[in-house]
């Protein structure tokens, strides 16, 4: 189960750097053309706050085991990713977006079982 976490954590890491530094580095009006219709309706600073919460987020789900430094901090990250899925699926369910709200399970998903086994029977201080 560590190995299967690992490819998740890593899988997630990998979506989440590419979607927050897509955010971070493109305006919004940009973001809004390529599909992502939702940022329309919030401000461009929140918009850059996501990005570079999911930036952290990639970060943090690798980082911290690797160097073994505050390993505590990769399920945090995977929390943190599990609440930034759950605000999209507000989102999308209140823009009546509902084909985009698959993917945020998916993810939401994912976050969560990285979370659950980085708290618990595959922790790192285990």
């Amino acid at each position: 189960m560590n190995i299967v976490l690992w490819i998740i954590a890593g899988l997630l890491a990998a979506a989440f750097a590419f979607f927050g530094a897509t955010k971070l580095a493109q305006p919004k009006e940009k973001l809004a053309a390529s599909g992502m219709a939702w940022t329309e309706n919030v401000s461009s600073g929140l918009v850059k706050l996501i990005g570079a919460l999911e930036v952290l987020a990639a970060i943090g789900l690798i980082l911290p085991a690797v160097l073994d430094i505050a390993p505590i901090l990769v399920p945090l990250a995977a929390l943190g990713l599990v609440l930034i899925m759950i605000g999209a699926i507000v989102t999308h369910a209140r823009r009546k977006e509902y084909q985009a709200i698959g993917m945020n399970v998916v993810l939401l998903l994912l976050a969560a079982v990285v979370a659950w086994g980085r708290f618990g029977p595959y922790g790192f201080g285990s």
